[in-house]
């Protein structure tokens, strides 16, 4: 690492998290993005007691910063940025920098996460004018603090800086939970059934990093619009989807969506990783606080951290606020999604290679929904060079949506016959 000045190498290309717009011309950013400011490098130095980190943009940026513990991260707000740094944006960390992750956290506001690797305070942040047609560069130096220092300056009330992020919508008032409507009642009321689509992660929470540097987000949201486009053709059903750009969602808000639409059915898009290059296959999930593996177990904790990923301040969230998560073991909605999840793994084995021990259980926080039925699919390993490939192949998703399709149909047609 460089040790004197501002200029520090370029940092290395790991498999961390990080954010990242476009995929070989198959999955695009979008239209808004072009329009935004552009940050074209980032650079880490360790100097004498510090850390130093340095972003370049095409123009000048304001920003604002706060620091969040557990774990103890440094969040970095600015109006709307594109990212346009080389290696993919995937980078590793620096001094007291273990990883950071970049991407839109809310319209108009996107946000970088330094994930430190003890507690630091941030010794001084500014912007430095173009000299000599240079960028304009934004400038972060971090330095040890006590963990007791550091938990009194946390918090987004501790801001620093000048960018006031647009205040998040008001919350939607609360669902009554409900049950899901029986098969009679469903049959009777002569109405579309209302399937929500989750295409996973988003923003700057990019989910799983591919061997090919793929982003688990443009997967599963360029998979979303696809069997979107498919249920719609078929005329029989009301699809709606929890994002439809490359933007953050909140976990409960996924839930909320979904309630809000009066869904019938949720079905969650996600695309796994695992250490070994050589385990590959699609598998359904449905909800279980009792894991059926120790994967399903570790992959379920994982994929529940996403709130924390993306820098959000849960320390002040209410009882009333996470009681949305209610009568998670309701009978009737779970035996609904594990009917669902059956059916899917009959109609992907005509298409796709399956994991052992395909329908898994674990306890997800997007199948919380107490009385919308939830599946959650990992449609194959970014760890796997030959899944990662076929995922980003329109061809390959094709098939998934034929599949997924067939297995809607068969769940509803189901569903409408017991209400007979």
């Amino acid at each position: 690492m460089a040790r004197d000045g501002l200029e520090g190498p370029v940092l290395p290309r790991r498999a961390v998290l990080a954010g990242f717009c476009g995929l070989a011309g198959v999955l695009v950013c979008p239209d808004a993005v072009l329009a935004a400011v552009r940050a074209t490098s980032v650079r880490l130095g360790s100097h004498d007691g510090f850390t130093r980190v340095v972003i370049d943009f095409a123009s000048q940026v304001n920003f604002s910063l706060f620091t969040l513990p557990d774990p103890a991260r440094v969040v970095v707000d600015m109006p709307e940025v594109a990212w346009q740094f080389q290696g993919n944006g995937v980078f590793g960390g620096g001094g007291l920098v273990s990883s950071l992750r970049y991407g839109l956290f809310q319209p108009g506001n996107s946000r970088l996460v330094f994930d430190l690797s003890r507690p630091a305070t941030v010794k001084q942040a500014f912007v430095i004018p173009p000299t000599d047609g240079g960028p304009w560069r934004f400038v972060m130096d971090l330095e040890v603090t006590s963990m007791e220092a550091f938990l009194k300056a946390s918090g987004p009330n501790n801001r620093m800086g000048t960018f006031q992020p647009a205040a998040p919508p008001p919350e939607q008032p609360e669902v009554a939970v409900k049950p899901p409507e029986t098969p009679k009642q469903l049959a009777s009321s002569g109405r579309k059934p209302v399937i929500v689509l989750d295409p996973g992660h988003g923003g700057v929470d990019p989910g799983a990093v591919g061997v090919t540097g793929v982003y688990e987000k443009n997967i599963t949201l360029a998979a979303g619009k696809e069997f979107k486009a498919m249920l719609d053709r078929s005329g029989r059903y009301t699809v709606h989807m929890t994002r439809s750009t490359d933007m953050f969602i909140p976990l409960r808000e996924r839930i909320a969506i979904a309630r809000r639409h009066g869904a019938d059915l949720f079905i969650s898009l996600h695309a796994d990783s695992n250490p070994s290059t050589a385990v590959k296959g699609l598998s359904v999930y449905t909800l279980s606080e009792k894991a059926s593996d120790s994967e399903a177990a570790a992959l379920a904790d994982s994929e529940n951290k996403v709130d924390i990923i993306a820098g959000m301040d849960l320390s002040h969230q209410s009882q009333d606020v996470t009681n949305i998560l209610i009568d998670l073991a309701q009978r009737e909605t779970m035996n609904l999604s594990s009917q669902m999840a059956e059916g899917m793994v009959v109609q992907l084995r005509r298409e796709v290679t399956l994991l052992r021990q395909t329908h898994r259980f674990a306890g997800f926080a997007v199948l919380k929904a107490p009385d919308v039925p939830s599946v959650l699919i990992e449609m194959g390993y970014l760890s796997n060079p030959d899944e990662a490939r076929q995922l980003q192949t329109r061809e390959y998703r094709a098939r998934l949506g034929d599949s997924l399709t067939r297995s809607v149909d068969a769940y509803f047609s189901k569903v409408h016959k017991g209400g007979r």
